[in-house]
């Protein structure tokens, strides 16, 4: 392990951390460089589907996240104005089904089970390590940060989120305002009067708005997340998404959305941005990974989720082109090329899928009227649209079998 010279991560978020982690476990040092005095998630839930379960599972993860989360019943859309049902994805056999669960939890307790699993593999944590500049040479790459300090590396992993600074040195593209913004807030149990099945994850859909509920940590909190199209935004305004809107977009839902939106947060507001897919994603030493690679809107809850394949991917791809014995870092730059290979096209497929479900979850009209048919009529076991994102491949499981070997 002395032999080899660090791999430098850049932004210690939940793909940053991944990322170490599963790099850590192939022997490599690895330095995580985070921005922030300290390492920490704002927001509030997160979804984890078994794509990314699989391999916190292989990285003794689960367990403990399993224990401060929560494994729902079903995944369940419901119509935000009539209140009722319209369709469900039965959960329970997703172990049998896709060799590990679906669960919920806070982002700060995933973020937490990462940076403890970074801190016992050994991985070298760095606070307040704004990075300002990043370049290659040779055999190495050059971080640079804000107060002066440089760190050196065999390869450099960019995981510094939406706007991203890295990106730069791949594509001259922008993240897209999608014109919706989010408020989130998890509460206390114990000051929710009125909520869904706490079995389950629900999202109350209806034109041009949602709002999605669940429970956390063990079933002591409540998480909500409400989202609307600002018709602020449409007209060109600068105070765009406020609360005064947020009320007035959710007034025509049924009584369970408009009485839960009272409990939401209005010190803060998220608006909702992606990017378009990029091919390329490796210059020599250097790659990008997570939403600095695949920014994507949160229509599948799959955010983190990918971010976590990317960390498998790359640590199996370092561990199949630059195993010992060989100079150190002489595999690397074909490694991140073989991780790009693997990974950017199903990201990028599960970016556009992303944008199609926000369409057919935001209907109205003769639209919503065909949605919600065609939702009435599939069984809580039909898989036809979710089975190519869930299952085992190449991009998620297999590398992690390599990863961890």
């Amino acid at each position: 392990m002395t032999s080899r010279r660090e791999i430098l991560v850049i932004g210690g978020g939940i793909g940053g951390l991944a990322a170490a982690l599963t790099v850590r476990r192939t022997g490599r040092p690895v330095r995580v460089l985070e921005r922030s005095a300290q390492f920490g998630e704002i927001g509030a839930g997160i979804q984890l589907a078994p794509n990314a379960t699989r391999i916190l599972d292989r990285l003794g993860l689960l367990g403990p996240l399993i224990d401060v989360g929560v494994r729902p019943r079903r995944l369940v859309l419901a119509d935000a104005v009539a209140g009722v049902e319209l369709t469900a994805l039965d959960l329970t056999d997703f172990p049998e089904r896709y060799g590990a669960p679906y669960i919920v939890l806070h982002r700060s307790d995933l973020l937490d089970i990462l940076l403890g699993g970074c801190a016992d593999a050994g991985v070298t944590l760095e606070a307040s390590a704004q990075v300002t500049g990043l370049a290659g040479s040779g055999a190495s790459v050059r971080a640079t940060c804000s107060d002066g300090r440089s760190f050196d590396g065999t390869a450099a992993i960019c995981a510094d989120g939406l706007h991203s600074r890295s990106r730069r040195m791949f594509s001259d593209d922008e993240p897209i305002c999608s014109g919706y913004v989010a408020y989130r807030g998890a509460v206390p149990m114990e000051r929710v009067a009125r909520h869904a099945d706490l079995r389950d994850v629900v999202a109350w859909i209806g034109p041009g708005l949602h709002l999605v509920q669940y429970p956390l940590r063990s079933g002591r909190m409540y998480n909500q997340v409400a989202v609307f199209r600002s018709d602020a935004y449409r007209r060109g305004e600068q105070d765009w998404g406020n609360p005064a809107e947020l009320e007035q977009r959710f007034a025509a839902c049924c009584d369970h959305v408009r009485e839960s939106i009272p409990l939401l947060g209005r010190d803060n507001r998220w608006p909702m941005y992606d990017r378009l897919p990029i091919g390329t994603w490796v210059r020599g030493r250097i790659a990008l990974l997570g939403d600095a690679a695949h920014p994507m809107l949160q229509y599948l809850a799959q955010g983190g989720c990918q971010a976590i394949e990317d960390a498998a991917a790359l640590a199996a791809a370092l561990e199949r082109h630059d195993r010992g014995g060989a100079p150190a870092g002489a595999g690397v730059e074909a490694a991140l090329r073989a991780y790009q290979d693997a990974r950017a096209p199903r990201a990028a497929r599960v970016q556009r899928a992303a944008r199609t479900w926000g369409g057919i979850w935001h209907l109205d009209g003769a639209g919503k009227l065909v949605r919600d048919e065609l939702f009435r009529r599939r069984r809580d076991d039909d898989h036809d649209h979710v089975r190519w994102l869930y299952e085992p491949e190449a991009a998620g499981a297999e590398p992690l079998a390599a990863a961890s070997s």
